[in-house]
């Protein structure tokens, strides 16, 4: 089974992403960290439970790190376009237990599975396509395996924000959620027909029931 783990807002920098996560929902998402494996940085926002926002940016300072970047902020012409087109939510990371099980099943799709430091001496595998690319430009999930160690949320601030329903429009609807159900997802996005992939994030704050897309 796979669990949605946090919804990501892939941003040209990362203070256009604050930015705009402020105008959406009216707060501002502290500094997370800087992914000195991946030459990402990022601010992080619980949503409830073991659900979190990432704003994650390609780090002007980081190194690189030999190998195509998660998220597709290999590509930042193609990070403004979508920005510009204000498709700025771009996805969702999945959490699995059984992440080679997962590649094994669905090739082609999420990639190979990369292991990455974690805190301390712990570690974590991420599902990254050789080009670095979303997985099916992010109709389908980035995947996770916390290795039986998974992301603190004591690490992670709690503004009161609440996560109410995550929507994927699509132009092919019945693929996706075919996909979803293939891949036994808890509770996934919402897929209806739109023309363009696109996602949609209801979010209610401390100041009321906001919308972030």
């Amino acid at each position: 089974m796979i669990r949605l783990d946090h919804i990501t807002v892939i941003a040209p920098t990362l203070a256009e992403g604050v930015a705009h996560v402020r105008d959406c929902i009216g707060l501002d998402v502290p500094f997370g960290t800087r992914h000195l494996y991946m030459g990402t940085h990022n601010h992080r926002l619980q949503l409830g439970g073991t659900v979190y926002l990432e704003i994650v940016a390609r780090d002007p300072e980081g190194v690189d790190p030999g190998r195509a970047r998660w998220f597709g902020v290999d590509d930042p012409a193609r990070v403004r376009a979508d920005w510009e087109e204000s498709r700025r939510l771009r996805g969702w990371v999945g959490a699995t237990g059984d992440i080679a099980g997962v590649l094994a099943a669905h090739p082609g799709i999420f990639g190979e599975c990369v292991p990455l430091p974690s805190a301390g001496d712990r570690r974590f595998g991420f599902s990254i396509p050789a080009d670095g690319s979303l997985p099916l430009d992010g109709a389908a999930p980035s995947l996770i395996d916390h290795m039986r160690d998974p992301t603190s949320m004591a690490e992670i601030p709690d503004m009161g924000a609440r996560l109410r329903s995550l929507t994927l429009e699509h132009p092919e609807p019945e693929k996706v959620a075919a996909l979803y159900r293939d891949l036994a997802i808890d509770r996934p996005p919402e897929v209806v027909a739109g023309p363009r992939l696109r996602y949609r994030a209801e979010i209610e704050t401390p100041a009321g029931l906001k919308v972030l897309s």
